[in-house]
């Protein structure tokens, strides 16, 4: 940690090359900084950025006894990422969350590249956080991890256990076990997909075995896995289509539609036509029937795999479930005459 008041003489491995007339990768080659009765880094043990004091680099180089540092605790004490972790008792992935509260984004500073925040302000956050209920999360509140974030602050804890559980990721992350427990699904349906590309000889169970994941934890997974890899393999047709309802001026991109697992083992994917004169709002393909019309362009997709009647504007486009592009618009063409 840097100590209250001593922002100022913080130095990283670049100011300490340069302090010496070298360049930092020479700096780090020599290994300079590890030279026997050389500063202790201020920074916590396990940070990627190693910082320095000052003051006892100075007295360092010139020979002179190193001076200690406080070691008395201040509110204005700066500490880092894993520092701060450790004094609300939760993971560093945790304080990646947690920062995002108002409170500590108005009090982050960073320091030699590093995000810092005063010993005082994480106490206060730590005085106004609500108590975690018994599923791992503050009692009357949602999840704490953004959907955008979720899976990316999920793989680290499968990468280091591939058993992890959901009541585990749950205690880590503060969301709740249902949440935790899609997110787990997800990640390791698409990891098994993807061993299974390299290796199509495997079965979704083999997949799952060389993983590492048990048994009783990969039962949905085992079916999701074979639907992501039949997703995969319908994507360039669904890029074909949305290239072609482009050309034809009824999306403003081509971006190709969203892929969607309403059910473990279907795929559904969807796009919505938000050119000038669209024929419907929006298209549904469904690997079971093909394209259909949606009635809307924010929920095309009925609950759940449903699948919907025609009229009342849902009408089914083409034969079978991968139409040309060309039949497909000449259907739509048609449905909108």
């Amino acid at each position: 940690m840097i100590r209250a008041g001593r922002r100022h003489l913080v130095r990283t491995l670049a100011d300490l090359a340069a302090q010496q007339g070298v360049q930092p990768q020479s700096y780090l080659n020599a290994g300079h900084h590890k030279a026997p009765g050389f500063p202790a880094p201020v920074s916590s043990p396990q940070a990627r950025v190693r910082l320095y004091d000052g003051d006892q680099v100075d007295a360092y180089l010139t020979g002179a006894p190193v001076p200690p540092l406080p070691t008395e605790d201040d509110d204005d004490d700066l500490l880092d990422r894993r520092e701060a972790a450790a004094e609300l008792g939760v993971s560093p992935r945790s304080w990646d969350v947690y920062k995002n509260h108002p409170l500590l984004t108005e009090h982050m500073s960073e320091v030699g590249g590093v995000e810092h925040w005063p010993r005082g302000i994480v106490h206060q956050y730590q005085a106004a956080r609500p108590g975690k209920a018994a599923a791992g999360r503050p009692a009357h509140s949602g999840d704490q991890v953004p959907r955008d974030q979720l899976l990316d602050l999920t793989a680290p804890l499968l990468d280091a256990d591939p058993a992890t559980s959901a009541a585990a990721v749950t205690e880590e992350l503060g969301v709740h076990r249902n949440t935790a427990q899609e997110a787990l699904l997800r990640l390791r349906a698409d990891r098994m997909a993807d061993l299974m590309d390299t290796d199509p000889s495997l079965t979704p169970d083999q997949a799952a075995v060389a993983l590492g994941y048990p048994a009783g934890q990969v039962r949905r997974a085992t079916v999701r896995a074979q639907a992501v890899l039949r997703a995969r393999r319908a994507a360039p047709y669904l890029a074909d289509v949305a290239q072609a309802l482009h050309r034809q001026g009824w999306t403003t991109t081509a971006t190709a539609p969203t892929v969607h697992h309403p059910a473990d083992d279907i795929v559904t994917a969807t796009l919505t036509l938000d050119g000038p004169t669209p024929p419907a709002p929006a298209l549904v393909w469904d690997e079971r029937h093909g394209w259909r019309t949606a009635t809307s362009r924010r929920h095309p997709l009925t609950k759940g795999a449903v699948l919907p009647p025609e009229g009342d504007g849902i009408r089914y486009l083409g034969e079978g479930d991968t139409p040309t592009p060309g039949a497909l618009i000449a259907a739509l063409t048609s449905s909108a005459g």
